[in-house]
């Protein structure tokens, strides 16, 4: 597990920045599902909370944090709280029957069943426990 003192990546152009509820649950189930890499995290003083993390996903830098309704008016801005995310994060695989997989077992919801689509991918659409949404996809074979 990086700590505080660990060095960062330099940030891409582009990088989500998820609000969750349980950072650090959320690392745990990222890396179960998608194999990410946590490259960075600071605790609150809390004890119970992370101010920041990064992880590392399919080779694309993704954020998050927990929760602070604090500082946002008292007014959670996970995705449970707001009645879900009108964002999708696309991840192209390999082997998305295998990344597929891998994801559901670990604790993912389907949404929309990996099949064959028109445009000439294997793609399918799921939920994490936190609320986000994801699509997973690599090149039909047929």
């Amino acid at each position: 597990m990086a700590d505080q003192d660990s060095p960062q990546i330099p940030l891409p152009p582009v990088a989500p920045h998820l609000v969750v509820h349980g950072a650090a649950q959320a690392i745990e189930f990222y890396t179960k599902a998608f194999g990410a890499v946590e490259v960075f995290r600071v605790p609150d003083d809390d004890g119970n909370r992370l101010m920041h993390a990064s992880i590392t996903i399919n080779g694309g830098l993704i954020m998050l944090v927990d929760d602070y309704p604090e500082y946002c008016d008292g007014k959670s801005t996970t995705p449970q709280a707001l009645g879900g995310s009108p964002v999708t994060i696309h991840l192209n695989v390999q082997d998305v029957d295998a990344a597929w997989k891998q994801a559901v077992d670990a604790g993912a919801t389907v949404d929309m069943e990996l099949a064959d689509q028109f445009w000439g991918d294997r793609y399918g659409k799921l939920t994490d426990p936190f609320g986000h949404s994801w699509s997973l996809a690599s090149p039909s074979k047929t």
